[in-house]
């Protein structure tokens, strides 16, 4: 999922020196990649919602992801396309029957594409996130602690709102550069659960370019390759981990399926994703 985008160019030719070169581009590359990751971007312009919508919407805040709600065939109502690069293949994802239910499917041939959709939940509130994922098999190769090997056969994405005034002087200047080149104001905060080849459960793998991008290992290596596995993580108890305070709202929530840096083919599944109160799955 590493990004190279063609406007680093632009930074290369126009730097005062090898040094500042350097800077701008990982500040750059770092933009691009969380601003594909803003899943929430536009949720401030859009026209105010019916009574009705709205409670629609809370509904499906409330369950995050019900694609078993939905029919086999396309994609899952209100979920948007999450494309990392023209550049790269796009991940292909479709709603499918799997043992009577309808699920997400995606295929990834060397390609790096997910798909997203805006919620507004207090994660404080509801921090028990339940999911199910399967894969076909792992991605030879692939290593998330590594720039060069960073796929995942199967990843939630998770992106959370914050006080900016908070962010390090250079995560200031990426979030400004992001909004300039994509007019988006980029989620505070974007916490990732992964399916990793060797990293443990529970290791925690900070992207390269920005630490405002993090993954957590939900699952570890081949032993539940080809099965369905169920999983509940405490969301709010894991941000704390990882960045070091409370999470603030949950404002968008996605998939993604990724082998465009192995050059490797993987096919996943998605069940449903919710979010609980409890533990044992009491509303």
């Amino acid at each position: 999922m590493n990004l190279r985008l063609p406007l680093c160019s632009a930074v290369r030719s126009t730097a005062s020196s090898n040094r500042s070169s350097v800077v701008a581009r990982g500040l750059l590359a770092a933009a691009c990649i969380a601003g594909a990751l803003a899943l929430a971007g536009c949720a401030g312009q859009k026209r105010a919602p019916s009574p009705e919508a709205a409670a629609k919407q809370a509904r499906l805040d409330q369950a995050l992801a019900l694609f078993s709600t939905n029919p086999p065939d396309g994609l899952p109502s209100g979920w948007e396309p999450l494309v990392l690069t023209r550049k790269k293949k796009t991940t292909e994802y479709q709603l499918i029957g799997d043992a009577g239910r309808t699920v997400l499917r995606a295929y990834a041939d060397q390609a790096s594409s997910g798909l997203r959709h805006e919620v507004n939940i207090d994660v404080n509130k509801k921090p028990w996130l339940t999911w199910s994922w399967k894969t076909s098999a792992l991605i030879p190769g692939a290593d998330n602690t590594q720039r060069e090997t960073e796929d995942s056969p199967v990843r939630i994405v998770l992106a959370f709102d914050g006080d900016h005034d908070k962010l390090s002087l250079m995560d200031t200047i990426l979030f400004d550069t992001a909004k300039l080149l994509t007019g988006h104001d980029l989620p505070y905060a974007t916490l990732m659960y992964i399916w990793e080849n060797k990293a443990p459960v529970g290791t925690v793998i900070a992207n390269n370019r920005t630490g405002r991008i993090q993954m957590m290992v939900a699952e570890s290596g081949p032993a539940h390759v080809g099965q369905w596995v169920q999983y509940q993580r405490n969301v709010a108890e894991d941000y704390e981990k990882v960045f070091g305070e409370k999470p603030g709202r949950l404002i968008g929530v996605g998939v993604l399926t990724d082998t465009d840096n192995t050059l490797q083919k993987v096919e996943a599944w998605y069940g449903d994703i919710r979010l609980l109160r409890e533990a044992d799955g009491g509303e």
